[in-house]
């Protein structure tokens, strides 16, 4: 069956794209085909594919040809995460949600499509397999953080240069905090960028989209809350030496005696700034400071 027109689903749902809302409608066919593609081509289980911001449901179309069989035939309650098949997408815009309901009725009555309506920030999540979503720029960094801890294969669009910094490596300028918190979860690329003539209405800036595959790291950390502070708190310091960055960052790490976390390091690390620090660098670290700010372990 031929994929639904993304300018014809526009035009059904009698709606414009808000940008002050985060709503640019994705509307290049050719975009639209590849995004599921990302997940096939590493045989991902796309069993039950999850989608946030669904809008007038061009991706959502084309989720449903990759997606499995099965489900309850029913907009499931925001608390069910039992997994069905198919694939649930979440649209906060009641009149969204409403057209979604309504274009894709007979997907929902086949029990192929469940829709959430309600921020993907708020809402119970099902369990998925899967997710592709292009993503409200505006609270992607939340989203994502919401969805990475799931470890589950992700196709997520971004701005290009967030993704950018997702994928980012030490000793590069686009290297920080979210780099090392992205590959903290998974292994990450950026296959693809997109125009601004792809949306409807157009952004102001380039998209991009990243593969996210989940992967255990390669070193460990006792506190996963206190790695990731310690990372945001050196970072604030990004042009500063990790020495100094332990001094004055004491606030937002939450490390009760800094200026012992500084003797026990080695001073080539010391003379180091954040973004030439790897991620297991920083987990080094990490473990370090936890010894010696709290001797029991604990932070």
């Amino acid at each position: 069956m031929k994929p639904r027109d993304p300018d014809a689903l526009i035009a059904r749902a009698g709606v414009r794209g808000n940008p002050d809302r985060d709503q640019h409608f994705l509307v290049d066919d050719r975009v639209l085909d590849r995004l599921p593609t990302y997940l096939t081509d590493i045989d991902a289980d796309t069993s039950h594919v999850l989608e946030i911001g669904g809008g007038t449901g061009a991706l959502t179309d084309r989720l449903l040809a990759a997606a499995g069989d099965g489900g309850t035939g029913a907009d499931r309650d925001e608390g069910d995460r039992s997994v069905d098949g198919g694939v649930t997408v979440v649209e906060r815009d009641p009149d969204l949600a409403a057209f979604l309901r309504e274009e894709f009725a007979e997907q929902i009555d086949a029990g192929r499509l469940t829709v959430i309506e309600g921020d993907a920030l708020e809402v119970a999540l099902p369990e998925f397999s899967a997710s592709v979503s292009n993503l409200p720029y505006g609270v992607s960094s939340e989203i994502t953080f919401r969805l990475l801890p799931e470890q589950r294969p992700l196709v997520l669009m971004f701005q290009r240069e967030f993704a950018e910094r997702m994928v980012a490596e030490p000793g590069t300028s686009e290297y920080g905090r979210l780099s090392v918190s992205t590959q903290h979860y998974a292994d990450v690329e950026l296959v693809e960028t997109v125009p601004r003539q792809a949306f409807s209405p157009q952004p102001a800036v380039q998209s991009a989209v990243i593969r996210a595959v989940p992967a255990e790291p390669d070193y460990e950390v006792d506190d996963e809350d206190f790695f990731f502070r310690f990372v945001k708190a050196l970072f604030t310091q990004r042009r500063k030496t990790i020495r100094n960055g332990i001094r004055n960052t004491a606030h937002i790490s939450g490390l009760s005696d800094p200026e012992a976390v500084v003797e026990a390091t080695d001073e080539a690390v010391l003379r180091k700034r954040p973004d030439a620090m790897s991620p297991a660098a920083f987990a080094e670290l990490t473990q370090l400071a936890l010894t010696v700010d709290s001797p029991d372990g604990s932070n």
